[in-house]
C-alpha cells in the first residue's frame, strides 16, 4: 500500500539483527540507516524528512555523501524517527531509551557497547596539555589555509579535525583537560562556521556557532563566548535580518564589552558597524566605526586571539565595505589603503575588497576603473570557492554590463 509523508517509518525488528545493519550502526552510517528505511520499508526521501525533522535536501545529500551528521541531537533525532529498538541504539552510541532493561536478549551488544564506551573513556584519559596544544595547532594551521584556499579545499580536514575534537572532548574525564579541549572545540566550531557562511551554508553556519557558543560557555572564556556571539550576528544578516544581527551585536557588545581583550572590542564594533550599514542605518555605522577606531591597540594581532586578524589596513578594509553602501567620497581612498596593507595570504578577504572597490567605482561611473578590480575578485573567487563573494562579482559584473550599454 502505498504511503504517504506522515505514515511512520517501519523497519522490521529483524533487519537490526543483520551483520549489515550492526555494522552501519557501528559506524554512525547515517547514509546507510536511510538506505535501510528505503531498502525495507520504501520511505521516501519526503518521508523520512518528516520522521526524523531533517529537510528533504539535506536527506538527499547525506545520502548522496555530501554532508555528515555530527550533531548529539540529530543522531537522537535519527534513532527516533527511524524507531532503532535499544540494542540497535546503544549500537548506534545512543543511551538505551528502556533503562531497566536496556539489552534485553542482547548481551552480546551490551558488552560491545561498554566495551566501546571503555574504550572511548580510556583513549581521551591519555590527553595531556601537549596533546590539546597541537590540536589547537592543528586549527590554526587550518584558519591559516582557510585563508588562502577557501574552505571547499580544507571541507574534509576541517570535518576530521572537528569530529576528532568532539570525541576527545567528550569522552574527557579531567576537568582541566575537558575545560582545554572545550576551549578548542569553540575555535574550531566557530572556523567551520564562518567557513558555512562563505560557503551560503546557512543552517550549518548557525548549527557550528551554536556548538561554539556551548563549547565556550564550558571554557569560561568570555572572549570565545563574544567572538562566537558576534560572528553568529552573520548569519542573521545573511538571512535578511540585519536588524536583529545588528541587536545582537550591541547586547554582545554591551554584555562583553569590558571584559575581553582591545583586538575583539574593535572586531565587535567594525561588526556592529557592518550590520548597521546593511540595514542602512548610516548613523549607527558611522558611531561604531568611529568606536572601533579609537579601541583598535597597536600592533598587528593579539597571539591570545588567532581567531582575531585586525590591524588599521584591516580596519580601513572594513570602514571601506561599510561606507561604500552610502556613497561615501573617501570610501576609494580607505580601501586602495586597504589594498596596499595586504600581505598576500588573505586572498578570500581580498576579494570582498576588490569587490568593494568595484563597486565604488561603479557608483561613480568609471567603469574602466572598475573592471580590474572585477577582474581579479573573480579569480580569487574561483581559487577560494566563495559563494558568498562569488554572489556580488555576478550582482557587480551585470551592473557593468548595464553601464557599458
Amino acid at each position: 500500500m502505498h504511503k504517504n509523508a506522515f505514515n511512520p517509518v517501519e523497519i522490521p525488528a529483524w533487519v537490526w539483527d543483520r551483520d549489515e545493519s550492526r555494522e552501519i550502526l557501528q559506524k554512525r552510517d547515517v547514509a546507510g540507516l536511510f538506505n535501510l528505511a528505503v531498502k525495507y520499508d520504501g520511505a521516501s526521501q519526503v518521508r523520512i524528512s518528516t520522521a526524523t525533522g531533517i529537510s528533504q535536501g539535506r536527506i538527499s545529500q547525506i545520502i548522496r555523501g555530501q554532508r555528515q551528521v555530527t550533531d548529539l541531537e540529530v543522531y537522537e533525532r535519527i534513532a527516533a524517527g527511524l524507531g532503532l529498538p535499544d540494542h540497535a541504539r546503544m549500537l548506534f552510541g545512543l543511551a538505551p531509551l528502556d533503562i531497566a532493561s536496556p539489552t534485553g536478549d542482547y548481551d552480546d551488544s551490551h558488552q560491545e557497547q561498554t566495551d566501546e564506551l571503555t574504550a572511548r573513556i580510556e583513549a581521551a584519559a591519555v590527553i595531556d596539555p601537549t596533546t590539546v596544544m597541537i590540536l589547537s595547532t592543528d586549527t590554526n594551521n587550518l584558519r591559516l589555509l582557510d585563508r588562502r584556499r577557501g574552505a571547499a579545499a580544507i571541507a574534509d580536514k576541517m570535518r576530521a579535525q572537528i569530529a576528532q575534537i568532539e570525541r576527545a572532548h567528550r569522552h574527557a574525564i579531567r576537568p582541566g583537560i575537558r575545560a582545554q579541549l572545550a576551549y578548542v572545540l569553540s575555535e574550531t566550531a566557530a572556523l567551520a562556521g564562518w567557513q558555512a557562511i562563505d560557503t551560503c551554508a546557512l543552517s550549518d553556519a548557525w548549527d557550528h556557532h551554536e556548538n561554539a557558543i556551548s563549547a565556550a560557555r564550558e571554557a569560561e572564556d568570555s572572549a570565545l563566548l563574544a567572538y562566537a556571539c558576534g560572528q553568529q550576528a552573520y548569519v542573521l544578516a545573511d538571512l535578511g535580518r540585519p536588524a536583529e544581527a545588528t541587536e545582537l551585536l550591541q547586547h554582545v557588545r554591551a554584555t562583553y564589552d569590558r571584559r575581553v581583550p582591545g583586538h575583539l572590542r574593535t572586531w565587535l564594533a567594525a561588526a556592529e558597524a557592518e550590520t548597521a550599514a546593511i540595514l542602512g542605518d548610516e548613523i549607527t555605522c558611522r558611531t561604531a566605526l568611529d568606536q572601533a577606531a579609537t579601541l583598535l591597540p597597536e600592533g598587528d594581532a593579539d597571539p591570545h586571539l588567532p581567531y582575531v586578524s585586525l590591524n588599521t589596513h584591516h580596519l580601513a578594509r572594513w570602514r571601506g565595505n561599510c561606507l561604500v553602501r552610502f556613497g561615501d567620497p573617501d570610501t576609494i581612498e580607505d580601501l586602495q589603503s586597504a589594498l596596499t596593507g595586504m600581505d598576500g595570504t588573505y586572498n578570500r578577504a581580498e576579494a570582498g575588497l576588490r569587490c568593494d572597490l568595484a563597486h565604488a567605482f561603479l557608483a561613480m561611473g568609471e567603469l574602466d576603473a572598475a573592471q580590474p578590480h572585477l577582474y581579479r575578485a573573480g579569480q580569487l573567487v574561483t581559487m577560494t570557492g566563495s559563494r558568498r563573494h562569488g554572489r556580488r562579482v555576478k550582482e557587480l559584473t551585470r551592473a557593468a554590463t548595464r553601464g557599458l550599454r
